[in-house]
């Protein structure tokens, strides 16, 4: 078996690239927000086949790494949901609790963190502005198109910093 240290990395977002969060979309709707209910209904997120069929093909020659904009409180239903899709075991890298910053910069700043020590192979995210960005940064992206776009969760990601 090959060294993992040597392996290269392919990054996967979660939601609406592996989670299907259509069914709790309704939370993020309502005024104010509400997410504690939006994160307290990830773990029932249904998988989404395409993204779940990629992470398996990738960890044929890739060490896998899941890059979500989902706060450090949700770390355990996380790790519970990625354990029973049977998905690749693979470090986890989540927004702190107070972290608003839009999705683009923070994942930029992971993945270049990563990138110091270790070859990208992919990254493969839903969210348009994280993917125009690190294309423009140098990384081979996959668009994760597999599921129609939320306006609510768009305006999350960028406007608000919350997943």
């Amino acid at each position: 078996m090959t060294d993992s240290s040597k392996r290269p990395l392919a990054v996967f977002d979660l939601d609406n690239t592996l989670a299907d969060t259509a069914h709790r979309q309704r939370f993020l709707e309502s005024k104010p927000r509400d997410w504690e209910g939006f994160f307290a209904a990830a773990p029932a997120d249904p998988p989404i086949p395409e993204g779940i069929a990629l992470v398996r093909a990738s960890a044929e020659e890739c060490e896998v790494v899941y890059l979500t904009g989902r706060p450090e409180r949700c770390r355990a239903d996380t790790l519970e949901w990625l354990a029973a899709q049977e998905l690749p075991e693979g470090r986890v890298y989540m927004r702190r609790d107070n972290d608003r910053r839009p999705a683009r910069r923070t994942k930029l700043e992971i993945l270049r963190r990563l990138a110091r020590t270790r070859e990208i192979r992919v990254l493969v995210d839903d969210d348009e502005l994280v993917c125009a960005d690190a294309e423009q940064a140098g990384f081979r992206v996959v668009r994760a198109r597999w599921t129609a776009p939320s306006a609510a969760l768009m305006s999350a990601q960028e406007r608000e910093g919350r997943t």
